[in-house]
């Protein structure tokens, strides 16, 4: 098995967990995930980006988890991120 997932791998792996937990596509914004992990690498230390996904999926989830809460959570960590002084 490899360690890292090809990119054309990714929707596999989105459709699966989708599947599993009854979820659609706008339940799991792939690329806005990825910008927000990748924001936060940039911006605060890369070990902070999964955390940071974990967290705003939390909040989100806690809001309403609608697409616009997602959204919103995930524009308030990218903020955050990007005015880091650490």
């Amino acid at each position: 098995m490899s360690e890292h997932l090809p990119p054309e791998a990714l929707d596999d792996w989105a459709d699966a967990l989708r599947e599993h937990f009854d979820l659609s596509a706008d339940d799991v914004p792939i690329s806005l995930i990825l910008d927000l992990a990748r924001d936060v690498a940039n911006g605060v230390a890369r070990p902070a980006a999964p955390f940071s996904a974990f967290v705003a999926g939390l909040v989100a989830g806690r809001r309403g988890g609608s697409p616009d809460d997602i959204s919103a959570v995930v524009a308030d960590v990218t903020t955050l991120a990007g005015d880091w002084r650490a």
